[in-house]
């Protein structure tokens, strides 16, 4: 399967769709879509504060290092000549000063991540998987995550989400720590983040306002994007976390009607249970979404999913 584009935001994955099951001769060489996907952002928080940040006292004892041969990131005691910043930074690698980390974050007032920057680590950081908050907005560069993590997730209302790991190596060789978390790297906006996987048609093991998600030669927990009524089963679509748990965003070409210039919604489908395709769609088929040995680890991903597509 080929995704068109990855738009980022403070708040979700908008993940364009343009699948072909079993097509393998997508890049990467893979059953399921091309090894990235090009990205714009787009974010639902207010307008951040650039200015806004916590202290920048840290304990200069405290340091993270990152898995296997990564540098490790430096969280002493912060520098305090700012003009020494600078203007920059790169995610994987982190150079920023003692008692910063790299962030994305927007430079023009905007609600889109579209640069980097060096920001102040706080006090007491939250580690990854634990509530975090953000300084004026979720794009604003600034938040209370430890080093090598964002805040991620953001509620506009509240300014609080859950911190996530950025991904380490390079961008054309990105990796995570966790077994089961993929690295996504937006091919045209700074971010590089380590998202857990999921499985569609397992139990449903994402947050609420998330769902289980296609990118790249795996499936991952994002927030679904809102919108009245927009993501029901054969709704048009553009982006798969636009539609509805248990569904995605289907290539129109892909199904026997579909009024969408890009796609429609479709349904996922569990190839080692009866076929309920037809029936919810009429004329689509189970269809196997991985080729063989294409799939991830059981552990993360069964092997089982399939996609209501035309045969």
């Amino acid at each position: 399967m080929a995704w068109m584009r990855w738009v980022c935001s403070s708040g979700a994955l908008l993940l364009a769709c343009g699948p072909t099951v079993g097509d393998s001769g997508d890049e990467g060489g893979d059953a399921t879509s091309s090894s990235t996907a090009s990205a714009s952002a787009s974010a639902s928080g207010t307008s951040p504060d650039p200015t806004a940040g916590p202290s920048s006292g840290a304990d200069p004892t405290t340091s993270t290092t990152s898995p296997d041969d990564a540098t490790t990131v430096d969280t002493g005691t912060p520098t305090t000549d700012v003009g020494a910043l600078p203007d920059s930074c790169d995610l994987f690698s982190d150079e920023c000063p003692k008692g910063y980390k790299c962030m994305p974050w927007a430079d023009d007032g905007g609600d889109t991540w579209n640069a980097t920057k060096c920001s102040p680590i706080a006090p007491d950081p939250r580690g990854v998987g634990e509530p975090c908050t953000v300084e004026g907005s979720g794009v604003s560069g600034v938040d209370d995550c430890e080093a090598h993590a964002m805040c991620f997730d953001v509620d506009p209302d509240t300014n609080m989400g859950e911190c996530i790991a950025f991904c380490y190596g390079d961008e054309s060789d990105g990796f995570c720590s966790g077994p089961c978390s993929s690295c996504i790297v937006s091919a045209s906006g700074p971010l590089a983040v380590c998202l857990p996987m999921c499985d569609p048609v397992g139990p449903d093991d994402c947050n609420d306002g998330q769902v289980c998600a296609p990118l790249g030669d795996t499936f991952v927990c994002t927030v679904q994007a809102q919108g009245g009524g927009v993501g029901t089963l054969g709704a048009p679509c553009e982006f798969v976390n636009v539609c509805d748990p248990g569904l995605f965003c289907a290539d129109a070409a892909q199904l026997p009607s579909c009024d969408g210039a890009v796609g429609c919604c479709a349904a996922f489908c569990d190839l080692n249970a009866e076929d309920p395709c037809d029936a919810l769609m009429p004329g689509t088929v189970c269809t196997p979404w991985y080729e063989n040995g294409e799939a991830p680890p059981d552990t993360c991903i069964g092997g089982a999913v399939g996609a209501c597509v035309s045969p």
